[in-house]
């Protein structure tokens, strides 16, 4: 598949040239995957995708123009490609458009371990389903489900351009997931549970992810209210990570360059505590946010420090933005990779859940974010929430129709330690986060 797709990309290019641009880069991809849902006891949906992209973007100069197909037929390819062209042929010029510097794109292989087909069959796919509700229904608490998914999918994919690079690479994402409703005929609950990886082989038992779904639910019922008042916050892992993202998406130069974020002008200012890092591993074996090369063929590096001691080293920069900053990419084309909070541990080590919550002492956990309400302009921080009253470092009673509110540029500064307890389902990594003093209101 992959050879096909670099010939089917390296035609395009040629074409591209043919009609008359000057440059241009292909996109080429397929992707497989099977989904199966059951709730109970019943199987309500089973999927099998397939699909087909092909993804051009043309230069006139420093005209740009953009077209996509959902198939793979020269038929297809070939509208794509004038429609591209026709797009390019009434732009503007823009000083800043263009493919990425040539000498930025990746060199070398790099086996990242991310490619783990999973051949399993319908009727398997299903069984798992049915054994991760039955073990979810188990727990006394639990009243209804609201549905388990099996699922997998490959990507096979090129990407290349007319600086000559092509580079292909195959992936793969597999997961269990469950949603437990807990209560009884005066209160409901619902929660859930997911877990997911490259390997297959490594994904949790559909028993644990539904006892897991289970646990949570139950441990919501008999929420109260509370007054507001202003306390200490922990942020659980499945959630930090959202702040985590926050920063990045506030450093980005899309919105720096825009002059629309609240972070604009904060390279190498302090904006986190001393002993707090920022660091993306992109070639980490195995991890979901792992890539050799990011979506303009940028060579993603071992490690890049985004903040460090607390200071702001880098910007998240595809091309464009960094030519309109004067700056250089960082490979981000596309998003992060493997974006992780750290801890210094020689200014303060990170904690055990159970630790953070004894340093916090008396505050309030959350478990759940409820809405938007985020405002990168100025920072402003606001949303629904769900968690628990902690009292005494340890657990209490779960909470219910609560809001926090801050600044996120307060909130970064206000971390006084986070958690060793990482969460890895994603591009972004991080344990769970406390911050003093926010707005918690009842």
């Amino acid at each position: 598949m992959s050879t096909f797709l670099r010939d089917l990309s390296q035609a395009a290019l040629a074409d591209a040239k043919k009609a008359g641009a000057s440059s241009a880069e292909v996109l080429v991809s397929t992707s497989d995957g099977l989904s199966i849902e059951a709730r109970q006891g019943d199987v309500e949906t089973v999927e099998k995708g397939s699909s087909r992209d092909f993804d051009i973007t043309v230069y006139y100069g420093q005209r740009k123009g953009s077209a996509t197909s959902s198939g793979l037929s020269q038929g297809s390819i070939d509208k794509a490609i004038k429609a591209a062209c026709e797009i390019a042929g009434q732009t503007t010029e823009d000083p800043c458009a263009g493919l990425a510097p040539a000498e930025l794109m990746a060199s070398g292989t790099f086996d990242l371990d991310v490619d783990h087909p999973w051949s399993i069959e319908v009727k398997d796919a299903i069984d798992k389903a049915v054994a991760c509700e039955d073990a979810m229904r188990k727990h006394p608490d639990i009243i209804n489900s609201d549905g388990v998914t099996v699922s997998t999918d490959r990507v096979v994919g090129v990407y290349a351009n007319s600086h000559g690079f092509s580079g292909d690479y195959s992936e793969t994402f597999h997961s269990i997931s469950a949603i437990a409703v807990a209560g009884d005929d005066t209160q409901m609950q619902r929660d859930y549970w997911m877990s997911c990886d490259r390997n297959h082989a490594l994904l949790e038992t559909p028993q644990a992810v539904g006892e897991h779904a289970a646990e949570r639910a139950a441990s919501r019922l008999n929420a109260r209210k509370i007054k507001t008042l202003k306390t200490p916050v922990v942020f659980a892992p499945e959630i930090a990570r959202g702040l985590v993202s926050l920063f990045a998406n506030s450093v980005s130069g899309d919105l720096l360059y825009k002059n629309a974020s609240f972070m604009r002008d904060s390279l190498g200012t302090t904006c986190f505590p001393s002993f707090i890092n920022i660091v993306e591993y992109p070639h980490l074996r195995g991890a979901l946010g792992s890539a050799v090369f990011d979506d303009e063929g940028v060579a993603t590096p071992q490690m890049r420090v985004f903040v460090e001691g607390g200071v702001v080293k880098n910007y998240v920069l595809n091309s464009y933005s960094a030519r309109k900053l004067k700056m250089t990419s960082t490979g981000n084309s596309g998003g992060m990779h493997n974006l992780c909070l750290e801890s210094d541990e020689t200014k303060q080590p990170a904690l055990s859940f159970d630790e953070l919550l004894a340093h916090m002492g008396t505050g309030v956990l959350i478990t759940e974010l409820i809405g938007p309400g985020i405002n990168l302009v100025t920072g402003d921080y606001s949303r629904g929430a769900v968690g628990f009253m902690v009292e005494n470092g340890r657990i209490s009673y779960p909470v219910e129709e609560i809001a926090i509110a801050g600044n996120l540029g307060t909130m970064f500064k206000s971390i006084r330690a986070i958690g060793n307890d990482v969460d890895t389902r994603g591009s972004i990594r991080s344990g769970s986060i406390l911050i003093d003093d926010m707005t918690v209101a009842g």
